[in-house]
């Protein structure tokens, strides 16, 4: 992990008051204020009023949350490779945008991030251009060809967090048992991309009766709970740390249930599309819907949303995976899966809050001291002497998110014309404001 562009941080201490905290890290949530000094915060609580910070600069947080920075666990980009869909700069800025203060940018590049020498490069490429901390998952496969091994010692020296495929699965079980062994020597956190690919062969969307109405082959749970279970006996044989992407049905939440009641070292994720849509809302057709894994029934998205709320699901990522028009464009069975999503991360799912679904403080720690536990990258959280990374929301405000607002280079978002309750106001990495919605833009460090 490294420091954003420029590495400066926010030198001089400052104050930020009269806001609603919500910390996961200390389990507080209530009124107080923030203390930040040299890119940390020094002192976070009920404690920080108006009449205790003296003559610091001071910033009225009144009417907003203040929450820690969200840390989104999938992120794919276009760099290097296809900077026509999306560059690490621009990902920082959408990322600023929506709140998020750390990316963890996926090895689905060309060429893909399978050696020393491209970590680094994606580091350094971050250090220079980025806005928001970004640090890289490096290929479990050379190319990710399913194959042959990466160095998981050597990748995670350079300052790879985990080791991953990305959006394709390790089929072969053998190989993924040799590497879950060689990975849990080095500590290091496997993710899974959790589908049986035979299974999922062809299919565009969720198997069920809306796929036969539409006319559209399908993807069955089946896959996903097929190679879960799989993948669950191997860590059961090898002990190594493990995460399962994003999970997308009922049946998988029972495997993980089971997985973490017997005491496996098993950690899973979901992204927030599937907590807010399901397979009814592809409608005409509406390719910005196509994901993968694909959109659930509103029976599966009820259970997940359920899954968050009691702890079972650890991690809510966007899944950012921007596309172009010419590839988005197309008809529904022949258009490429993925969306954007870190500028709609947080405020779609405000929903959920109101509703009162999940607690609010519950869907924090899922969006950032979670991850960050996971990873363990030491942000995600609100402690003194933490980092000061942090988010001011107001959850009661609205707008709508339209094309032309999105700061991703591609703008396949599936939430495009609807209207969001709750806003991010402003984003601070390091004691630096990177975005303010006043402003309308993020600023370099």
């Amino acid at each position: 992990m490294i420091l954003p562009a420029g590495q400066t941080v926010e030198n001089g201490a400052r104050a930020y008051i009269n806001a609603q905290i919500v910390d996961p890290s200390t389990g507080y949530e209530g009124r107080g204020g923030l203390i930040t000094e040299n890119g940390d915060v020094t002192a976070c609580g009920p404690d920080v009023t108006a009449d205790s910070v003296g003559d610091l600069r001071r910033v009225d947080c009144r009417g907003l949350t203040l929450v820690p920075g969200l840390v989104d666990m999938r992120v794919f980009t276009g760099e290097p490779g296809s900077e026509h869909r999306e560059t690490l700069a621009s990902a920082s800025e959408a990322a600023a945008a929506g709140g998020v203060t750390t990316i963890i940018v996926m090895p689905n590049t060309e060429p893909v991030i399978d050696d020393v020498a491209l970590v680094d490069f994606i580091l350094r490429r971050a250090r220079d251009t980025a806005i928001v901390r970004v640090a890289p998952m490096a290929a479990l496969t050379k190319g990710l060809n399913g194959q042959q091994m990466t160095e998981i010692g050597m990748l995670q020296e350079a300052g790879a967090v985990a080791v991953t495929d990305g959006n394709r699965p390790v089929v072969n079980a053998r190989v993924l048992r040799r590497a879950l062994s060689y990975a849990r020597d080095f500590d290091m956190l496997v993710v899974q991309h959790v589908e049986e690919p035979e299974l999922a062969a062809g299919g565009v969307m969720n198997e069920g009766e809306v796929a036969s109405r539409l006319g559209l082959s399908g993807i069955p749970t089946a896959a996903e709970v097929i190679m879960l279970e799989r993948d669950l006996r191997l860590v059961e044989l090898t002990g190594a740390r493990y995460h399962a992407a994003q999970v997308s049905c009922r049946a998988s939440l029972d495997l993980m249930r089971r997985a973490k009641d017997n005491g496996l070292p098993v950690t899973c994720g979901v992204s927030a599309n599937h907590l807010v849509l399901n397979e009814h809302d592809i409608g005409a057709y509406r390719t910005f819907f196509k994901l993968a894994p694909p959109l659930r029934s509103e029976e599966d998205r009820a259970a997940l949303v359920a899954g968050v709320a009691d702890g079972t699901i650890d991690v809510i990522v966007s899944g950012h995976d921007p596309q172009e028009p010419d590839t988005k464009r197309l008809p529904f069975a022949e258009s490429e899966f993925g969306a954007v999503g870190l500028e709609t991360l947080l405020p779609c799912l405000m929903g959920l809050v109101h509703a009162g679904a999940v607690p609010f403080i519950r869907l924090i720690e899922a969006l950032s001291t979670g991850p960050s536990a996971i990873l363990g990258m030491g942000v995600g959280g609100l402690r003194p002497g933490a980092p000061a990374d942090f988010t001011l929301i107001d959850p009661e405000r609205s707008w709508r998110v339209e094309a032309s607002g999105l700061r991703s280079k591609s703008k396949n978002s599936p939430f495009e014309h609807r209207v969001l309750e709750g806003c991010v106001m402003e984003t601070v990495v390091a004691g630096h404001s990177v975005y303010s919605r006043d402003s309308g833009a993020g600023t370099a460090l």
